[in-house]
């Protein structure tokens, strides 16, 4: 499930649609376990495996897919579109 548009905070940013590759690579640049990941969003480690293991959209319930997305924002993970969707750190995670 994608995040509802009401969840969006920048109003008129297009929201990208959370996907399990786009976790793992959030996760990969921050150099994050699952573990890190489920401490940090409240979600269990048995649902982030799950979710990680299936190819695609996040299928999982709104509030977990914010949670996870809002941990990984809160650690300095950007979200891109631009046509083809991907993660990068913000440059305040670099510091």
């Amino acid at each position: 499930m994608s995040i509802p548009e009401a969840l969006n905070g920048d109003k008129g940013i297009e929201l990208v649609e959370l996907t399990s590759e786009l976790v793992r690579a959030a996760r990969a640049l921050l150099r994050w376990e699952q573990r890190h990941l489920a401490e940090a969003s409240g979600v269990s480690l048995a649902t982030i495996k799950r979710l990680e293991s299936q190819r695609g959209t996040l299928r999982a319930h709104g509030v977990t897919a914010t949670a996870i997305r809002r941990a990984l924002e809160a650690a300095g993970i950007e979200f891109m579109n631009g046509g083809q969707p991907g993660v990068r750190l913000t440059s305040t995670a670099a510091k």
